[in-house]
């Protein structure tokens, strides 16, 4: 059979289930990015006229277009990244709906220009307000581990803020590319605001070459260090989300049941491919025995396969190169003296890209599973004396984006919640804060900086200006020229009266205060 010639044009969109190649998906060229963008900003002029109640409503088009086609989306979140289909929906497509519905309904609030009260009495005489302009042309480098949620959580309040956005989205997952510029186009938005490029690193080079106010960039830290030294030289803001090595702490008073299936789950989803996987696990002493027995019990439960197959709990990794490194971590931590509980194995009978799921106890802060962020389906696990040593351990790593607490006692869990350094700490719970649509996301440190979601997310996407008009135009100010010694002494008086903790004093300079207010400026 004749081998069948790749265009060398496009990418190619691969089932990491199988390796299987689903379909081509033409590569936008390097020198069009700067077209894009020039376009971008042609559209962005105009959208900036339409209203709030306009722009909440092409959101709300797009709500609907996204529940409409929500089974397309899914199967090509599925076939791309590999997740199970039931992750896909949860994750991905909810995300993708709940923000296009939240942004069409709270936008206008939060966007609506503020009063500003001013509480110097040197001001008084002033009207303040803040009013959030856009920025224009926002990049957004999009991962491929979320290739719905990440990039339309971004996009979406970006838009409502009346800028335009070109998205690269990965190049491991570009039908996820193609289906989210379709679907801002079917929902009426204006041609051009709303673009998506294809193509790998040489792309994302291209696309702040080409000058954006703003990028966006969720990936790798490495990746994330040179997106900053490029964005550096040309000036230009970043907000970076660079990963995680999330801890997970759990308390003797936890219930046991509840948090062993919540590690389970924090460290398997999306087969551990995911910035707020559980990727440290710390148990006090007097459980851990008991903790670790009931994690090996359900993850050898798991069932292992394709994300088509809906009895599938854990997927494949992305590519083979994952699979490869599971393997270097899990023999250098067998190296220095942890144990491998089950899993740790490849499964290559199943695909190129199938690892068990792992339980690994005994880990400490010298394996490179707790150095690394790990991005994959290996639960590690260290047993420490008590809440003080876990928050230690826990806050001793270079990434800072969330964590989580499991104890009976909410006011501890808050406690040690206010002692760890992270973006983001939950209770009783880990990873879903990120479906949470009023819930700023990001970190820290290792983690990057800068945050989406939330009004914090928002204030990233725009440009706030202050506007101060004054009520008595026609008086001229006490501090404009021209100086002298009697200004200095009415000068300190003002200063005495506004600050002196003592009443006497502020009495004593009320009348020397006042000469600021009516004194002949001689000019």
């Amino acid at each position: 059979m004749a081998a069948t010639a790749i265009p060398i044009d496009t990418l190619p969109s691969i089932n990491p289930a199988t390796g299987q190649v689903l379909a081509h998906i033409e590569k936008t060229p390097p020198e069009m990015v700067g077209r894009t963008v020039l376009l971008g900003r042609a559209a962005q002029k105009e959208w900036a006229k339409v209203s709030i109640r306009e722009r909440c409503e092409k959101l709300r088009r797009l709500r609907e277009c996204i529940m409409a086609s929500r089974n397309e989306l899914a199967g090509a979140v599925v076939s791309e990244s590999g997740k199970p289909r039931a992750e896909a929906l949860f994750a991905d497509i909810f995300v993708a709906l709940d923000s296009a519905d939240y942004w069409s309904k709270n936008a206008p609030a939060m966007l609506r220009s503020e009063h500003l009260p001013h509480h110097s009495i040197a001001a008084k005489a002033k009207s303040g307000r803040l009013v959030y302009e856009p920025l224009g042309v926002i990049a957004i480098i999009a991962s491929w581990n979320y290739p719905l949620a990440i990039p339309m959580s971004q996009i979406i309040p970006a838009v409502v803020a009346r800028n335009a956005v070109v998205c690269k989205t990965s190049d491991f997952t570009p039908q996820c590319g193609a289906l989210i510029e379709k679907l801002f186009r079917d929902a009426g938005f204006p041609q051009d605001l709303v673009a998506v490029v294809q193509g790998g690193g040489e792309l994302g080079q291209a696309l702040i070459e080409a000058s954006p106010d703003k990028v966006l960039f969720t990936g790798s830290v490495a990746t994330g260090r040179r997106v900053a030294e490029a964005c550096a030289t040309k000036l230009i803001p970043t907000v970076l989300e660079l990963g995680g090595k999330d801890a997970m702490i759990v308390l003797a008073d936890a219930d046991l049941q509840v948090a062993s299936s919540a590690a389970v789950w924090g460290s398997y989803t999306n087969c551990g491919q995911v910035c707020l996987s559980v990727e440290r696990l710390f148990v006090e002493q007097g459980i851990s025995e008991r903790f670790v027995e009931l994690c090996v019990e359900k993850t050898r439960k798991l069932r292992l396969g394709p994300g088509s197959d809906p009895a599938t709990d854990v997927g494949p990794l992305i590519r083979p190169e994952h699979v490869r490194r599971m393997m270097e971590l899990v023999e250098d931590a067998m190296a220095r003296g942890a144990k491998v509980l089950c899993g740790g194995h490849p499964r290559s009978d199943l695909g190129p890209n199938f690892f068990e799921p792992t339980v690994i106890s005994g880990v400490d802060s010298s394996m490179r599973l707790f150095q690394e962020e790990t991005f994959g389906p290996i639960l590690a696990m260290q047993t420490v004396k008590d809440a003080k040593e876990a928050v230690q351990r826990a806050n001793d790593s270079p990434f800072a984006l969330a964590a989580s607490v499991w104890t009976g006692d909410r006011k501890k869990g808050e406690a040690i919640a206010q002692e760890l350094r992270a973006g983001a700490v939950m209770v009783n719970d880990a990873i879903s804060y990120f479906g949470i649509a009023e819930a700023p996301h990001g970190g820290c440190g290792a983690s990057g900086w800068g945050r989406t979601h939330g009004r914090a997310g928002l204030l990233e996407m725009v440009q706030t200006k202050y506007v101060d008009v004054d009520r008595l135009p026609r008086r001229e100010k006490p501090w404009w020229y021209r100086y002298g010694g009697e200004l200095e002494r009415a000068a300190d008086a003002f200063l005495q009266f506004n600050f002196s903790g003592r009443i006497g004093a502020k009495l004593r300079n009320a009348r020397g205060a006042l000469k600021t207010l009516f004194r002949d400026h001689g000019l």
